[in-house]
């Protein structure tokens, strides 16, 4: 039987805000990117979030991202590679304090946003996000863009890697997700969404926004947990893909859940 992760980013609430249903989410996905306070989340909802994920058995993430609170992490920073490095060894750190308190551990690392792009194109920050990782713990497992410098990174450092899609963006004919600045970024539609993931889980297919099909592997795929319609996504995927003889677990699961 065909398997495969869905994930979700969470934990990106902040004080009195409240960004996406967590709760909800988590009852669906396999595995949990939790925000590590840089470019979203705080003490309070990182714990939270990684409690209810051990409760639920999901597996949990740290999803580093730039320090960026104002602009979501999704806005380019220009940084060294020691400083790349050293921020994400800090919130993996984060994570891994607050999963030893839940009686859990930390399953993998996916960055977020403007940083996960970045790696996704530039050897070098691919290159220091995946030493930090390695330097952290070898047995974490490294989510990136499918086919992307960061998945060939973690490869060569000698990390696990799973290579990721995206239910709701579109992509460029390069494989490359479609930069949010552009009108048709994100896929809103539900159906839609769930269809073009089937595809890409059994055909290994995804058609680009120029109409041409290019190749793709899905280890693993990402609903954003802060838009509106992540719950919508992650109820329909499941049930589609469990349909399809396709059974949702974390990354090394030995049975799905």
């Amino acid at each position: 039987m065909k398997a495969v992760d869905l994930n979700s980013d969470l934990g990106e609430s902040f004080g009195a805000y409240t960004i996406g249903n967590d709760e909800e989410v988590l009852k669906y996905i396999s595995s949990a990117n939790i925000a590590c306070g840089f470019h979203a989340g705080d003490y309070n909802v990182l714990m939270k979030t990684v409690k209810k994920a051990a409760e639920l058995g999901v597996s949990i993430g740290a999803h580093p991202g730039l320090p960026d609170l104002a602009g979501f992490g999704r806005r380019d920073m220009h940084m060294s590679h020691d400083e790349i490095f050293n921020l994400v060894v800090y919130q993996i750190g984060a994570i891994k304090a607050a999963a030893a308190v839940a009686g859990t551990h930390v399953h993998h690392v996916k960055p977020h946003g403007a940083l996960y792009n970045l790696a996704s194109k530039d050897e070098r920050i691919a290159t220091a996000i995946a030493k930090a990782v390695y330097e952290v713990d070898p047995n974490l497992i490294l989510f990136g863009l499918a086919e992307s410098e960061l998945v060939l990174a973690g490869e060569k450092v000698g990390l696990k890697v799973a290579q990721e899609v995206f239910a709701d963006r579109t992509y460029q004919p390069d494989g490359t997700l479609t930069p949010r600045s552009h009108a048709n970024a994100m896929i809103h539609d539900a159906d839609l969404a769930v269809e073009r993931v089937l595809r890409m889980v059994t055909e290994g297919k995804v058609t680009a926004v120029n109409g041409e099909d290019i190749s793709i592997q899905a280890d693993t795929v990402c609903v954003h947990g802060d838009e509106p319609e992540a719950l919508e996504f992650v109820r329909k995927l499941r049930a589609k893909l469990e349909e399809n003889q396709v059974a949702i677990q974390a990354i090394g699961a030995v049975n799905p859940i």
